[in-house]
Parts: structure tokens; C-alpha cells; sequence
């Protein structure tokens, strides 16, 4: 092969490094329609004492060996369940990242709550426990970490925050689907974890979540708090608080049954592909490869690489193209802005275009103010490249070849 051919771009017209089409995983089979088929037997669909539900939870225990776990309707309904439970109201500040689903905060606000973002660590993106810790006021009542991508948050230095100013740590594990940190599962480590199983995770079962504990005083309240404050225990229907119906139903819990079998092996194959990226890529000029703490595993949701601008010939946009057209399934950031510039913030129109906790005087939140550099700065030179479970090594070796050719014709001589 000539240096000529070597060198020039599937862009400008050169063969592309990847010419297999993304490869996409078969997310269901038989086990998911005998489960149904099960399911069809039953004299009822409802949640509570449903042997579906029974199964999903016996089967999440085993791997989050956590004594309260209730299944909902979402990951965000899990985490709204979480705080609503953990007693956050009004005027409470709840410490959060900015970049992350709108389903993270969604429950803060519905709580009359006030989300403060705080910036992140430049290579995991991840809440950084320094930026948490200068943010923390008499206000504020809990930290909620996002794993982002399913890499682990530095949970000891959170919960080290948490135990000292008696604030609550949350975990959105909704990313991270057989993540550890430490050798323990996240969801584990904080004093609630909340899952999604929503179609576009790890495992799925078209909508759901599990929101779980073993803090007894917050347990208690966690079924309550996905089911209008009827307790299904007592048999009692007369809420002692306001609570949503974030039920979840035998359907949703018979496929999600046996994805909690499928999740060990889909988080393996995704660990094994993603570090095997990281180290094709480290050291080379230019890229700063989505880091996971040696001590942790994670289970890549997505690969997240930044670029370093001044050692390229090219903006993102021109790099992400190239990549594209080499054949690898990649697109520039990740969300479009940090969560305080969306125009749900920064116009303060959270209930019918008001924010009525402001208005009483219970937060002097201005979220125009807000600035968190780094988180500004990951989303502006982020590279995302999907990693799932059906991809096997050789087509994730193609991916780095393609990225380091790119890298190579870009770089800035």
C-alpha cells in the first residue's frame, strides 16, 4: 500500500477503514415470549403480589442484594420516588450534574425542589467531589450522582460529604447496568439506587425502573411513594402523603424478569469492548480516552473520548464527519448543552411558565449565572461512539484503526 493511499480519508474519496454496518443485538427470543406466555396464564396484570414482579425482584436481588426494592415505571420514577422518600420538599437543594437526562432532575423540580449543578471530572464526567463539596449549603438535603455511561462516580469521597453535612446520596444507576465501583455494584453504595429499564439501556423492557434501599426509614416509604400513597402491605387507601402512581405492571415485569438474567453477560461483553478501545487509544495525540479508575469496572452505555482542539487541523464537527465516513458509528457530544442552559432553565418555566418556590422566597437560584466550565467544555469536544453488546472484537479493533487514522491526517504536524 502506498503512503498516498495509506493516508487519505474515506471523506476525500478513499475506501473506508469499516464497511460492516453497525451490528445490532437481538434484545429478545423464546425465554421473553415463555415468559409472557406465562404471563397470559394469570388471572391478573397488577404489580402488587404478581408473580412476574415477585420473579424481576428475586432476580435483581441477586445481583443488588438490597433489602427494599420496588419496581415503577421509569428510571426518572424511580428517582422522583427516591426523593419524595428521602423527604425532599420545598426550597431543598439537591446537588446534581449537569450533564445528564432530563429525567434526573425532572423529580427535584416536581418535588418544589431546586437542582444545583456543579461541575465534573474532565475524563470519567462524573459530579467532581471538590465542586460538590464548595456547593453545599445549609439548604442543601442530597447528593444525586449520575454514573454516566456506567462509569462508577467517586462514591467514597460522595458518601464521605454525605455522612458529614447528613445529606442523602442517591444513585442514578440508569446507565450503569452491572457497574462496579470498588467491587461493589453501584446502587449498592449510596442510600438509594435507582435503574431504568427503559428500551434504550442495557437490558429493557420497553418502560420501567427499580428504585431500592436498605435504609429501613426511607424503605418503608418507597412503595407508598410509586403507588398514590396506598399501602398495599396494610391494605390501606387513605394517603398520608401525596405520591404519584408510577406502578409498573406484570407485562413489563415478565420481559425484564429475564433481562436481569441476560444483564452479567451484557455488561462483560460491553466492559471487555470498551477497555479494549481505551487501550488502543491511549497515547495518542489528540485523544483523551473515556478513563475509568483502575479500581472500577464500567459497562459503556456509550465510549465517550474528547478531542484536544489544538492539536487537530479540523474543528469536531469536520473530525466526527471523517469518522463517520470511515465507517464508525460515532456523533459529536452527547446532549446539546449542560442542563441549566436549556430554555426550561434558564426562562424558569417550570409550572406553567412559573417557579412558584421562587416566588415565595425559598431559593435564590438564577440558573442565567450558572457556569460549570469543564461540563461546558466535555460537551463541546466529546466524541460519542455507541458500544453494545453484539459487536465482537474485530469490529471494535476497526473502530480504533479508523479513529487513530483520523487522528493521524488531522493531527497538527
Amino acid at each position: 500500500m502506498s503512503e498516498t493511499t495509506r493516508t487519505r480519508l474515506a471523506i476525500d474519496g478513499a475506501k473506508p477503514t469499516m464497511e460492516q454496518p453497525v451490528p445490532k443485538p437481538v434484545r429478545w427470543d423464546d425465554r421473553e415470549r415463555k415468559q409472557l406466555a406465562e404471563m397470559i396464564d394469570q388471572p391478573s396484570l397488577f404489580y402488587w403480589n404478581g408473580p412476574q414482579t415477585k420473579l424481576l425482584l428475586e432476580r435483581f436481588r441477586r445481583n443488588y442484594p438490597l433489602e427494599f426494592a420496588i419496581p415503577c415505571s421509569s428510571g426518572t420514577a424511580a428517582i422522583h420516588a427516591a426523593l419524595l422518600a428521602a423527604g425532599i420538599g420545598p426550597g431543598d437543594e439537591v446537588i446534581t450534574s449537569p450533564i445528564t437526562d432530563m429525567g434526573t432532575v425532572t423529580g427535584i423540580l416536581y418535588q418544589q425542589a431546586v437542582p444545583v449543578f456543579v461541575d465534573l471530572e474532565a475524563h470519567r464526567y462524573n459530579l467532581d467531589p471538590r465542586a460538590v463539596e464548595r456547593k453545599i449549603t445549609p439548604r442543601t438535603k442530597a447528593i444525586l450522582a449520575v454514573h454516566l455511561a456506567g462509569n462508577p462516580c467517586a462514591m467514597e469521597e460522595l458518601m464521605k460529604l454525605a455522612e458529614a453535612h447528613d445529606l442523602v446520596l442517591i444513585e442514578d444507576c440508569a446507565q450503569a447496568w452491572g457497574a462496579t465501583y470498588r467491587g461493589r455494584p453501584v446502587g449498592v453504595i449510596g442510600h438509594i439506587g435507582c435503574f431504568s429499564l427503559n428500551d434504550f439501556k442495557h437490558i429493557g423492557c420497553g418502560d420501567g425502573g427499580i428504585v431500592a434501599t436498605s435504609d429501613p426509614e426511607i424503605g418503608e416509604r418507597l412503595q407508598l411513594c410509586c403507588d398514590k400513597g396506598y399501602d398495599r402491605v396494610r391494605g390501606i387507601t387513605a394517603p398520608e402523603f401525596l405520591a404519584p402512581n408510577y406502578r409498573i405492571s406484570e407485562p413489563q415485569s415478565a420481559v425484564a424478569a429475564v433481562q436481569m438474567e441476560r444483564m452479567p453477560d451484557i455488561a462483560a461483553k460491553r466492559r471487555r469492548l470498551g477497555d479494549r478501545l481505551t487501550a488502543r487509544l491511549q497515547g495518542v495525540p489528540g485523544i483523551q480516552a473515556h478513563h475509568v479508575e483502575e479500581e472500577d469496572s464500567c459497562t459503556y452505555w456509550f465510549y465517550m473520548l474528547r478531542i484536544e482542539p489544538a492539536a487537530f487541523q479540523v474543528d469536531r464537527a469536520r473530525f466526527v464527519e471523517a469518522l463517520i465516513a470511515e465507517g464508525v458509528p460515532a456523533g459529536a457530544g452527547y446532549i446539546p448543552a449542560p442542563l441549566y442552559q436549556y430554555p426550561l432553565f434558564q426562562n424558569e418555566a417550570f409550572f406553567g411558565g412559573r417557579w412558584p418556590i421562587k416566588e415565595m422566597g425559598l431559593t435564590d437560584m438564577d440558573y442565567k449565572t450558572v457556569c460549570c466550565p469543564e461540563s461546558e467544555a466535555i460537551l463541546k469536544t466529546a466524541v460519542k461512539i455507541v458500544i453494545n453488546q453484539a459487536m465482537d472484537e474485530a469490529y471494535v479493533e476497526s473502530i480504533a484503526s479508523a479513529i487513530l487514522k483520523v487522528a493521524q491526517v488531522y493531527g497538527v504536524q
